[in-house]
């Protein structure tokens, strides 16, 4: 029996409002996803046709979330390392080995099986099966972002998706935070 071999990666780290996503990705072997890559490489219509054809040819793919609030309780690595373990439990497959983005790796323990696992600096550009991972975190948390620019259109989320670019800090400081703006990360400390 071969190895199922998940990859995973995560969206909204950085960005001073929303949740962070992550998504896992187990691919059919031997069949590739034409044009997967890393999903800061592709454009964001680009990012939405994969999107497409990574829910319908993956083996199977899992989703999960930490929202402004566990963010703000947790830490933002901590809440990163939850999305991650919600992404895996989201799956209707266990994988038996998991790669993922970065230098660290999430808890793994109590999954239903023992899972082996490697943490790999760059992996969205090297690994297909974290590459098809980051296009699912992007796409879903940008999915998001837009639904929350109708709910909060004075902060102009769809534009910037809660990243600190210097139009949102602008608007930060003309309407202070909203409910999706994360009150652990220094620019609004001061301003709870």
């Amino acid at each position: 029996m071969r190895r199922r071999v998940a990859g995973i990666d995560e969206a909204g780290r950085g960005p001073l409002a929303g949740p962070v996503v992550a998504a896992a990705v187990i691919l059919r072997p031997g069949c590739p996803i034409d044009g997967v890559a890393d999903s800061k490489a592709l454009s964001p219509d680009e990012r939405g046709a994969l999107s497409v054809s990574i829910r319908r040819d993956a083996l199977c793919f899992g989703i999960g979330w930490a929202d402004r609030a566990e963010i703000d309780a947790l830490n933002i690595l901590q809440a990163t390392f939850l999305a991650m373990r919600r992404a895996l439990l989201a799956m209707t497959l266990t994988p038996d080995h998991v790669l993922v983005d970065g230098n660290q790796l999430p808890y793994l323990g109590g999954l239903g099986k023992t899972l082996t696992a490697r943490a790999i600096v760059g992996g969205d550009a090297t690994e297909p099966a974290i590459s098809a991972a980051s296009i699912l975190a992007k796409t879903a948390r940008d999915s998001y972002m837009n639904h929350m620019d109708t709910l909060y259109p004075e902060y102009s989320f769809a534009t910037h998706k809660g990243y600190g670019t210097p139009a949102h800090q602008r608007l930060l400081e003309l309407h202070g935070p909203c409910p999706l703006h994360r009150r652990s990360f220094a620019p609004l400390r001061l301003k709870v």
